[in-house]
């Protein structure tokens, strides 16, 4: 479509009812979209003129089971979220990818027929794409150019996998340009992680890929990383009168891929005493049997983290039955416990050596004490990687305001400087991943 077709079509009744299924209801929803998609379109027009344009969008996830489970083949439960990385693009023939990335002013292209192996100290999108790029190559995929203006509302650095929007809405637009829309969202999935393992040195799973591309809440069991088991889970928190709430402590993940690689790290240690590269298929029995030896060659942390690992992969098919009995007390009790794991056995709600910044737990304690003043069934926990970032809440919907602005007292943010921006973020389960948006 043309640029003026675009613009004009973000008024019509079609992308109203688009938005509000992608990002929810309400005008001032619509509004924000709006100027949104709007800025972005007319930022590609100036830095690329006028050629025809699609429009990509991909989200970012909330985990809500599954802490750290997946890298050792384990179960998670995940959730796309309306926080989004959205594209304004136009496909090329000079085998050039260049993208303006309005979020970092960050302004690249990459020559496809050039070398695409790790450049020593790239960091950033660009060793992503380079390596997303690569990928493709690698599986027998076709990767060509385009150019494109980028724009992301997934928090950055925090836990809700903006690195991984990111991949697959790259991926994905390869996918459509130049593989007919048909490489699975496994194989994508796959790709992202070969980037982020190998062009930016974080040793992730395939969680964060998985759930950011499928979209909506799914339980995702990845005993074969090849080919993990997906299934939908249909439940709607809002009808039990809940909302989904993370919290941005104020932390950051850059700069702790050491502390992030040691869990898996520490965990295949222990597996390895079984003769296992990983700790799915190692009971719990065997673990306890054979405790003084183990902590004894791999130290007790390690130890404690694969304890962790079998407790929270059973932990996720008991959330996975409790929300299909619509039991929601088991479900919140059970995301209390998948916390309290997180916090004493996982350990990574704290940068490792640090006694005077602890925002996390300041923040779950804050959550806590909040739910005992108010006599409130709620639960909380540290969300994602850890160690810094975000928390998440599960609270009922009429003590929203009021835990807002509980939240930003204790952080000392006051109201008038609160906003979309965070740092307390109400969240809606997305039911599309990636997908084109069609004005």
């Amino acid at each position: 479509m043309t640029i003026d077709n675009a613009l004009q079509n973000l008024d019509n009744e079609k992308t109203v009812t688009l938005f509000s299924e992608i990002y929810g209801s309400g005008e001032s929803v619509f509004t924000g979209q709006k100027k949104r998609y709007t800025n972005l379109i007319e930022q590609f027009r100036k830095r690329f003129g006028d050629d025809d344009i699609r429009i990509f969008s991909c989200p970012g996830r909330s985990e809500i089971g599954g802490n750290h489970t997946d890298h050792n083949h384990g179960k998670v439960l995940a959730a796309s979220i309306q926080k989004d990385c959205i594209a304004v693009i136009s496909k090329t023939i000079d085998n050039n990818i260049s993208i303006y990335d309005e979020c970092y002013h960050e302004d690249y292209r990459i020559d496809l027929k050039g070398s695409l192996t790790p450049i020593q100290n790239e960091k950033g999108s660009i060793a992503l794409v380079r390596g997303i790029a690569a990928g493709f190559e690698k599986e027998g995929f076709t990767a060509g150019g385009f150019k494109a203006c980028v724009s992301s509302e997934v928090l950055s650095a925090s836990g809700v996998s903006s690195s991984a929007a990111f991949e697959m809405l790259i991926c994905g637009i390869l996918n459509q340009l130049y593989n007919d829309g048909k490489i699975p969202v496994e194989q994508r999935a796959r790709i992202g992680q070969y980037a982020e393992n190998n062009y930016w040195g974080k040793n992730s799973g395939l969680l964060d890929q998985m759930a950011c591309a499928f979209g909506g809440m799914v339980a995702m069991d990845f005993n074969d990383p090849s080919a993990p088991v997906v299934k939908e889970i249909p439940f709607d928190f809002a009808a039990q009168n809940y909302r989904l709430i993370l919290v941005d402590t104020g932390g950051s993940h850059a700069n702790l891929s050491e502390a992030y690689s040691a869990i898996p790290g520490e965990m295949k240690s222990v597996a390895s005493f079984f003769g296992k590269e990983v700790l799915r298929d190692i009971p719990l029995e065997d673990i306890i049997k054979n405790l003084p030896a183990l902590r004894g060659q791999y130290g007790d942390r390690a130890v404690l983290r694969s304890l962790h690992f079998v407790e929270e992969n059973s932990r996720v098919d008991a959330e996975v039955r409790a929300l299909g009995k619509n039991d929601f007390s088991a479900f919140l009790r059970l995301v209390n416990e998948s916390g309290n794991s997180s916090y004493k056995w996982l350990q990574n709600v704290v940068v490792p050596g640090s006694t005077e910044e602890q925002k996390i737990p300041v923040c779950l304690a804050l959550t806590e004490l909040f739910f005992h003043l108010h006599n409130i069934e709620g639960a909380c926990r540290v969300h994602g990687g850890g160690f810094a970032g975000v928390i998440q809440v599960f609270i009922p919907a009429e003590n929203v305001g009021e835990y807002t602005a509980w939240m930003l007292q204790g952080l000392g943010v006051s109201e008038d400087l609160a906003s979309s921006e965070g740092p307390v973020f109400v969240m809606s389960v997305r039911h599309q991943g990636f997908l084109e948006i069609e004005l």
